[in-house]
């Protein structure tokens, strides 16, 4: 089935219409004072509103800011817009700085980390509300992990020709919500390979989990370290917890993952109200349910709808899907803004890999596997002869890694038109399996040992250099202008938000868990929908 189908993608124009698709970053950042502590002054309005700005929000905490692209047909395009709104940003951090890893700097695990504060409005009470809920459910110090995602989507151009091509009489929506799912299944298949290749959080702040634990060696009196680890964020020390451990959606159709995270928004779970839901006089969380909206869903990857403005469920029901969210994407702390092409073009060449390939259900003993692999790499992705669990047998990562980018290969050699750019960086991941040394994991244990840096201090060091290079680029004026003019009229349409007369919060609550669609009037930018 893949040769068939790569075979078709070569055909000319077919190739062509996937580099049409589109791409986008979501990157999240915590800013600290210039001594690298967890920042506690506000979000700053001189970047805008985060209730209602398109591209610079917040996400769990204040201090936890996220960088939002729009859609781009090329990674160009995506990275530089990302790298104008840091540009931006570091102009008016007013002495601050941006932590550049995915583990957080020098914290107390729940008590000083701020929640994201967006105002009385109900749309803000709600977002508030709801990393509430998470600071009860999972404590704060995980919600100050940092990462990036990589959005992803092909044209209506490429499905037309995809659905003729595949002889399917399904309507073209449900033909393509059909493929992304096969995408999905796909991708949970081979995420523990993006884990290894771009994982770089092996080392963090001994402030962020003072105690012992089986993964971690001391690298310093300040710094924990897994030996072999590749990503402690997407271990069960970090995003992978018990909590979460135990919630499957299925994504065998689009009717099941709907089906499925339907029945988590929608069921209690006694855990959960022995917290609480309104204690003395204020919410503690949104429910008591399984999860409280389908955000709370940490999964490696999510399929997206088009409309943002009302529930994820309900869009999906309605339109299908549209993209793909990649969430296993540490921040590359040695990269100012995190992430690069080289990551994008390997992720663009696996997804369509993940796309064209056959992509038979996922059973629930699968899904078990497919759990414990992710975990097993994050935690010891670089271990020499590493035998992981596939399919019921094992089988060598090194191996198993090479076959699979051989793969990926083919289709990244189709992507290069008049450059070996997307080849290239297939190349250099395949290097990377052959040679764990060169995985940035790796590197980040040998620059703290080369440099003799705790976590915290070369933490700091890599901000402060960010920062100044971010300051010396220069900054087209047309972009600044724009981002000054979005910034204003975010904090505009959010005091028209905050004076609108509305309905009581717990009366809008009601109407949102009654209806799986949103509460009438909570359409648009600023909308309960975009949590």
């Amino acid at each position: 089935m893949l040769e068939s189908n790569v075979g078709w993608l070569s055909q000319p124009g077919n190739t062509d219409r996937v580099r049409r698709g589109s791409r986008g970053i979501e990157k999240e950042s915590l800013r600290v004072d210039v001594n690298g502590q967890l920042a506690k002054t506000p979000h700053p309005p001189t970047i805008g509103s985060a209730l209602t700005h398109p591209y610079l929000t917040t996400d769990y905490s204040e201090a936890l800011l996220e960088f939002v692209t729009p859609p781009y047909t090329s990674n160009w395009q995506t990275l530089q817009f990302l790298c104008d709104l840091h540009g931006f940003v570091h102009r008016r951090l007013d002495g601050e700085l941006l932590w550049p890893a995915s583990m957080p700097c020098v914290i107390n695990p729940n008590e000083e980390i701020p929640i994201a504060a967006y105002g009385p409005s109900n749309a803000g009470q709600m977002r508030t509300i709801y990393r509430r809920g998470l600071g009860f459910r999972y404590g704060r110090a995980m919600q100050a992990i940092a990462g990036a995602h990589f959005n992803f989507s092909l044209p209506q151009e490429f499905w037309e020709a995809y659905r003729e091509y595949s002889r399917a009489d399904a309507p073209l929506a449900a033909f393509k919500s059909e493929q992304m799912m096969g995408l999905v299944r796909n991708y949970r298949r081979c995420a523990w390979l993006v884990v290894y290749l771009f994982g770089a959080s092996p080392a963090f702040c001994k402030s962020f989990r003072p105690e012992p634990h089986e993964l971690l060696q001391e690298l310093d009196r300040a710094t924990w370290f897994g030996p072999y680890a590749t990503s402690v964020r997407m271990s069960d020390i970090g995003y992978r917890n018990s909590t979460q451990a135990r919630l499957s959606i299925s994504a065998n159709s689009l009717r099941d993952y709907v089906a499925g995270l339907t029945g988590a928004v929608t069921t209690a779970d006694p855990r959960y109200a022995d917290i609480g839901v309104f204690v003395d006089g204020e919410f503690r969380q949104l429910n008591a349910n399984v999860l409280q909206i389908e955000n709370e869903y940490y999964s490696s990857v999510r399929p997206k709808p088009r409309d943002r403005t009302i529930r994820a469920i309900a869009a999906l029901r309605r339109d299908g899907v549209e993209y793909v969210e990649i969430r296993t994407l540490d921040l590359n702390a040695l990269d100012p803004v995190g992430v690069n092409q080289a990551q994008m073009r390997v992720l663009e060449a696996l997804l369509l890999y993940c796309l064209l390939a056959d992509s038979p259900p996922i059973s629930q003993a699968e899904q078990v596997e497919i759990d414990a692999r992710d975990v097993q790499v994050a935690r010891e992705g670089r271990r020499p002869g590493l035998q992981l669990s596939i399919n019921g047998r094992p089988a060598g990562l090194r191996a198993t890694a090479l076959a699979l980018l051989r793969d990926v290969a083919s289709i990244a050699s189709l992507l290069d038109g008049d450059s070996r750019d997307y080849s290239a960086a297939v190349d250099a991941a395949r290097a990377a399996v052959e040679d764990p040394e060169l995985t940035p994991s790796a590197k980040l244990v040998a620059e703290l040992r080369s440099t003799d840096a705790s976590f915290f201090e070369y933490g700091l060091e890599l901000a402060r250099s960010h920062h100044q290079y971010f300051l010396s680029l220069p900054l087209d004026p047309a972009k600044e202008t724009m981002l000054d003019a979005t910034a204003t009229s975010s904090l505009g349409e959010t005091k028209a938000l905050e004076a609108r007369a509305d309905v009581p919060f717990a009366e809008y609550l009601e109407r949102y868990a009654e209806t799986l669609g949103g509460p009438e009037g909570s359409a648009g930018k600023g909308g309960v929908a975009n949590l």
